[in-house]
C-alpha cells in the first residue's frame, strides 16, 4: 500500500543488474554462433582501408542491424558510446561481457564529454563503432556523432550491414532485427569516408547524407541477397525516398 512504482524494482534491480546482461551475453554467443556468413560485398576493401588506416576505423552501422555487430564487434575489442538510462546501464553491461569497452553519454546527457572521450581512445589506438541513428532515431537517419569522431581522430568511417535469411522483426521504432538460429548472413563494408579535420557547417552535412545513403545502400544490398520484402517498410518517420514517412 503506497508503494512507489520505482521502489518495486529496487530490490531487483541489483541482480538482474549482475545476472541479466550475462545470460543474454550468453544466449547472443550461441545464437551468432549458429549462424553463418555465407556472402560479403567490400571486405577485400574494408581490409584495404584497415591497412592505409593503420588498423584504426570508426564502425558505424543503423540501431536496427545491431545485434550482429554486438557479437563480431565485441570479438574486435571495439569502443561504443552507450546511453546513461537506466536502459543504457543493461545494454553497457550487456556489451562489456562480449568484449566492448564502452564510454556512458547520449546527445541529451553527458554527450559532449563521452564523445570527448571517444575521439581520445580511437586517438590512442581503439577501434570505435557508432550506432548512426541511435539511440531513438528517426530510424535510418544518421547523426553526425560517427563524423565527428573520425574528423578529429583522422581516421576512416566504415559502414557495416548485415542481412539474413530468417530474422525475428521486432515491433520497436527501428524495427529491430534478430537472426534466427543457423541463419545464413550476407554482409556490407562501405567504401571509407574520410572527413577532413577542418569540415563544418554545410560541408558537414554532405559527409552525413553520404553516410546515410551508404548504409541504406548497404541495407538494401544485403536484403535484396536473400531475395526477401524489406523488413523496414514499416519504419517511422524515415527519410529513405524508398520508405517515406508512415
Amino acid at each position: 500500500m503506497g508503494t512507489k512504482p520505482d521502489s518495486l524494482f529496487r530490490w531487483y534491480d541489483p541482480p538482474l543488474l549482475w545476472a541479466a546482461p550475462a545470460l543474454a551475453a550468453g544466449f547472443i554467443r550461441l545464437l551468432m554462433g549458429s549462424c553463418r556468413v555465407v556472402a560479403s560485398e567490400g571486405l577485400e576493401r574494408h581490409e584495404e582501408t584497415l591497412e592505409a588506416s593503420g588498423g584504426l576505423a570508426v564502425y558505424a552501422t543503423w540501431h536496427q542491424r545491431m545485434s550482429y555487430h554486438f557479437y563480431y564487434g565485441g570479438f574486435r575489442g571495439l569502443t561504443m558510446m552507450v546511453s546513461k538510462s537506466r536502459d543504457g546501464e543493461y545494454a553497457a553491461r550487456l556489451a562489456e561481457n562480449l568484449g566492448f569497452k564502452c564510454v556512458r553519454g547520449s546527445s541529451t546527457l553527458g554527450g559532449i564529454e563521452a564523445l570527448r572521450e571517444m575521439i581520445r581512445l580511437t586517438k590512442a589506438g581503439h577501434l570505435s563503432g557508432m550506432l548512426a541513428d541511435g539511440p531513438q532515431g528517426p530510424a535510418r537517419v544518421a547523426k553526425i556523432g560517427a563524423l565527428a569522431i573520425a574528423r578529429a581522430s583522422g581516421v576512416p568511417i566504415i559502414g557495416v550491414v548485415w542481412g539474413a535469411n530468417r530474422c525475428w522483426v521486432l515491433n520497436s521504432w527501428d524495427r529491430y532485427l534478430i537472426p534466427k538460429p543457423f541463419s545464413k548472413i550476407a554482409v556490407y563494408y562501405s567504401p571509407p569516408i574520410w572527413v577532413p579535420q577542418r569540415t563544418k557547417g554545410s560541408d558537414l552535412e554532405i559527409y552525413r547524407q553520404k553516410l546515410e545513403k551508404e548504409l541504406n545502400e548497404g541495407t538494401r544490398w544485403c536484403d535484396n541477397f536473400f531475395g526477401h520484402e524489406r523488413p523496414w517498410r514499416k519504419v517511422k518517420n524515415s527519410r529513405d525516398p524508398e520508405i517515406g514517412p508512415i
